[in-house]
């Protein structure tokens, strides 16, 4: 029985489904690191999904799909970005906004200019020659799209990028002491714009892998939350990239478990299976904030010469 729940296709289906979550959790990471918190990440991903999807229902491009989505992704952005840079708004009840804004949006559209559900021809699996005729290595890791594979390749350049260059230094120095930063020359209203815009496009990338990699439909509501699942990894991960990657894996590896137990036949309440996921992730969460030290002025506006 356990050889039928621990299985290949279980530990390849963990990589699928976190892949939106990295993503996602990624862009909300360079946000928070300069002190700028997004709680509009799932109506973004919302956004860039059915853009995405529409985009490929009526081109048959993928290529111009994920590229529209991360432009409409970064449009929202810029916009959470000047209501909470500029405008100075409560970032919290800001990004409601705007989750509340991409929800309504999107189910309009959807219903405006789709109206039925519709699959589309997503991406296909990219099997790696050579790697991918590896027994149980090869099914696990080298046998997805695209997008799997650039969201994985995306942890460490983001790594990289925080820890290991100038901009990343600026970044951080923006979250933490942003008077400081200032009174060195960093432009710190120009560094928060890019890093949420940034955090935008990812989080409509996100959406994009959603509708048109992973389910390869769209429908009202498609994300389910998944935007806030992504902000609490950036907590869980101590904002820091890897640390993001384990709990989207951690997440994911739970969710496939469920989809797993359910397709066995395990006597398990259905309800019970699909609430594991969430409370995996809320006691993991709650370990993992103990050890957390959140960006200094996370949330909080800043006066140049205030």
């Amino acid at each position: 029985m356990i050889g039928d729940i621990f299985t290949a296709s279980v530990a390849a289906s963990t990589l699928r489904l976190a892949t939106p979550y990295i993503f996602s959790a990624i862009g909300e990471t360079f946000g928070q690191r300069s002190g700028v918190l997004n709680l509009g990440v799932d109506g973004i991903m919302l956004m860039g999904a059915f853009a995405a999807f529409f985009t490929v229902l009526n081109t048959g491009s993928l290529l111009l799909g994920v590229l529209i989505a991360m432009l409409v992704g970064g449009l929202m952005g810029l916009a959470m970005a000047f209501i909470s840079v500029t405008l100075k708004a409560e970032q919290g009840i800001s990004g409601i906004g705007l989750y509340l804004f991409g929800l309504g949006m999107s189910e309009l559209l959807f219903q405006q200019w789709v109206g039925t559900p519709q699959s589309v021809e997503g991406f296909p699996r990219i099997y790696i020659p050579v790697l991918s005729d590896l027994p149980i290595l090869g099914e696990i890791f080298f046998r997805h799209n695209l997008l799997v594979y650039v969201a994985f390749a995306l942890v460490p350049i983001a790594a990289f990028v925080l820890n290991r260059t100038t901009f990343g230094l600026m970044i951080r120095a923006v979250g933490q002491n942003p008077e400081a930063a200032d009174a060195m020359g960093v432009n710190v209203a120009r560094i928060r714009y890019f890093t949420v815009t940034l955090g935008g496009v990812l989080s409509g990338l996100g959406g994009a892998s959603l509708s048109v990699a992973l389910l390869k439909v769209f429908q009202q509501n498609l994300t389910a939350g998944m935007g806030f699942i992504a902000v609490a990894l950036v907590y869980f991960g101590a904002w820091r990239p890897f640390g993001v990657l384990a709990g989207a894996l951690l997440f994911s590896f739970v969710n496939a478990l469920q989809l797993q137990i359910n397709a066995v036949g395990i006597d398990i309440p259905s309800e019970f299976a699909v609430m594991a996921p969430y409370v995996v992730t809320i006691i993991a969460l709650v370990f993992a904030s103990k050890r957390a030290e959140k960006p200094t002025a996370l949330t909080k506006p800043f006066e140049r010469g205030g």
